[in-house]
């Protein structure tokens, strides 16, 4: 069996592996991964889908772990391309990716399966395994093949009092265990922390104590997906007599869908519109709302920023009931301080017990090796820190280093007679989602945003005369972002035309593309030397 990650190995996100066995294909998770600043003007970044692309045909099946963004968020973009490949997955996890897909207006074909459920795909049969995280009916999925079996956990934790009731069932983990797992691929995100992750029975109450002091609006900003937390908010509102409005398009759509499904208990009478909110006093009004990563465009930095129909105001409360992902920091940090300059108060995982990880510490992941007693492993989901870390458990379990596969995307992965290696490494690059278009962006196109936005832009026009070797027009020089009035650039505008004329006339077979690396070579020393700066030249020469 090959093994191929192709995403969510380095970073926290874009989780997606494919497995090969006899010439077909078994997916799992197809996730999107979130800009960060470096990386201007993307709305999402995909796994490279180069390596399957020319066998989509060949796909048995694409397995959903559970409905977060990044396990779920890149399936339009891949169905875009065959929209009939098999989505298999939970009730909820398959109902939110349904809606999404409404969206790209694709119908898909999906199969329905819950904990203890077994199906074969092809040459892998796929038994599924209830696990507990920070969004209901996530599995861990066990793979059986004549080439060996693999143990994927997709995202989980070990809450022995959850609030739904459902805990990772270290039974089933047994049984297979029992039965023998070849590769284990186990979620690292919280390998470096040691220990046992909270549970989330205890933020329910701190939430509620932060409510009932309040005299204002409460808003409180988690993720559209953690229905758990969304649960808590609504047993806290109707504990305080306030009702709740739900803003941001993907909290309404979600919060929707969890309840028609059941997996959200809405006390009566205590959601209202968004439209309805300033019909109550605010004291009486808890808004539960997207943002929380500090996202641009999310409702929670529009409020920061002034531009929302809601408007933050002194004496409100502002309750981040989420933990902060690794690159998002700036940007929830910034939103906090715009949020603080409007005179809110914010509460945040810093400053209170209001969010706990869905995913397990140093000492679940631990129980699960010996549970299951591997004998290969292979960290994912997490930075190379957090994969280091979960390889290091693995090793202190009784796994021998070398049957310890510290990879990265693209990483080629074989499983043969219980041993698993890496063999090889495909491309697995970056795909940016930029408005319309996907994949046309390149990296050398994001590092001319980046130096647009931090150095300024300046555009030089020139007119030659060929044959004289004469300038009849220019330079004229036009600077954006540079900080500099215009007038700044008359002393090199005569340098710029006697480096052209002195060009021109040593050698008239000089083409217009080496005349205008001239004017920039020129410029760019200038403006380098007296200003301090490297911003993007642009200079055209027109020949007569």
């Amino acid at each position: 069996m090959r093994i191929v990650p192709l995403g969510g190995l380095g970073e926290i996100g874009r989780n997606m592996t494919v497995f090969e066995l006899n010439g077909k294909l078994l997916i799992v998770d197809c996730g999107v991964l979130f800009p960060e600043e470096e990386q201007p003007g993307v709305d999402l970044i995909l796994p490279d889908f180069s390596y399957i692309e020319d066998r989509l045909d060949d796909v048995v099946g694409l397995v959903l772990t559970h409905g977060h963004e990044d396990h779920i968020g890149a399936v339009p973009y891949l169905l875009r391309r065959k929209a009939d490949i098999p989505l298999i997955g939970s009730k909820l996890t398959l109902a939110l990716i349904e809606a999404k897909l409404q969206e790209h207006r694709i119908t898909p074909y999906t199969l329905t399966v819950r904990e203890g459920d077994a199906e074969q795909l092809g040459p892998f049969e796929c038994e599924f395994i209830a696990v507990n995280h920070s969004i209901p009916d996530a599995l861990a999925v066990f793979i059986r093949s004549e080439a060996g079996s693999v143990m994927h956990t997709g995202d989980f934790k070990m809450d022995q009092l959850p609030l739904d009731g459902r805990i990772t069932d270290l039974r089933h983990f047994a049984r297979v265990g029992e039965e023998g797992v070849d590769l284990y691929l186990v979620d690292s995100t919280n390998a470096h922390v040691p220990g046992f992750t909270t549970p989330e029975q205890e933020i329910g109450p701190v939430i509620d104590q932060v409510i009932s002091k309040v005299q204002r609006r409460v808003i409180v900003a988690s993720f559209s997906s953690h229905i758990h937390r969304v649960q808590q908010v609504l047993h806290a509102a109707a504990a305080n007599d306030r009702k709740v409005a739900f803003v941001g398009r993907s909290m309404v759509r979600n919060m929707s869908i969890a309840k028609q499904l059941g997996y959200l208990d809405v006390p009566d009478n205590i959601l209202i519109d968004l439209k309805q909110v300033d019909q109550y006093p605010d004291h009486k009004v808890v808004l539960m709302s997207t943002g929380s990563q500090g996202e641009p465009m999310a409702a929670l930095s529009r409020m920061a920023n002034g531009d929302h129909r809601v408007q933050v105001g002194q004496g409100d409360t502002v309750i981040l009931a989420s933990s902060l992902i690794p690159g998002n920091e700036n940007g929830v940090y910034r939103v906090i301080n715009g949020l603080m300059s409007l005179g809110a108060d914010v509460v945040h995982k810093d400053n209170a017990k209001v969010h706990v990880s869905g995913h397990a510490s140093a000492g679940e992941l631990l129980y699960t090796y010996n549970i299951l007693k591997p004998a290969n492993v292979m960290p994912v989901h997490g930075e190379h820190r957090h994969l280091i870390a979960n390889g290091k458990l693995a090793e202190q379990s009784g796994v021998p280093r070398e049957n310890v596969l510290l990879c990265e995307d693209g990483s080629v992965v074989d499983l043969r007679d219980g041993l698993a290696r890496t063999v090889g490494q495909i491309e697995a690059g970056y795909v940016y989602v930029d408005g319309s278009s996907v994949g046309e962006i390149t990296d050398s196109e994001l590092k001319d945003r980046r130096t647009l936005g931090e150095e300024g832009f300046i555009s030089v026009i020139t007119v030659v005369n060929r044959q004289t070797g004469k300038i009849i027009s220019g330079p004229d020089i036009h600077a954006r972002g540079v900080a500099e009035e215009d007038d700044v650039f008359k002393k090199i505008k005569p340098k710029i035309a006697e480096a052209l004329t002195e060009a021109i006339e040593s050698n008239k077979e000089h083409t217009t593309h080496q005349l205008q690396q001239i004017v920039r070579r020129t410029l760019g020393s200038w403006v380098s030397r007296k200003l301090r700066r490297k911003p993007m030249i642009v200079p055209v020469v027109v020949e007569t």
